[in-house]
């Protein structure tokens, strides 16, 4: 069964020691997401929305326009891949959320951002 609407998202967390302070518990990590058109009718991404928690169960709210300024319109098989970061008080936490997309027909409709880990070095055993 195929799906008219239907985007699939793609994300790899990597930590970044340079910008992070663990005497004042600040981690920083990039994220690099690839966002695909699986479906059948091109659309384009209006908006984000994310959940970010730390070990300590805090959660960032992040709802914003596009991504990294832009609103990427993807024909169905094409891809769109980007990188930005985000700053948590632990050295482990994850994010998730989703993207919301209007295709070309005018239908607006969620895509899911699966739950990815932001994993300082040395911190699992």
């Amino acid at each position: 069964m195929s799906q008219k609407y239907h985007i699939s998202v793609e994300a790899q967390a990597f930590y970044l020691e340079e910008h992070s302070n663990a005497v004042d518990d600040q981690y920083a990590f990039a994220y690099r997401i690839t966002i695909r058109n699986t479906g059948e009718v091109p659309a384009k991404l209006l908006t984000r929305h994310w959940l970010i928690t730390d070990a300590n169960d805090k959660v960032q709210e992040v709802r914003g326009a596009g991504v990294v300024g832009e609103h990427p319109h993807l024909a169905p098989g094409e891809e769109f891949t980007y990188t930005s970061g985000a700053t948590i008080r632990t050295p482990y936490g994850t994010m998730r959320g989703s993207y919301q997309m209007e295709a070309d027909d005018g239908e607006r409709f969620d895509a899911d951002i699966p739950e990815f880990h932001l994993i300082a070095p040395r911190v699992l055993h």
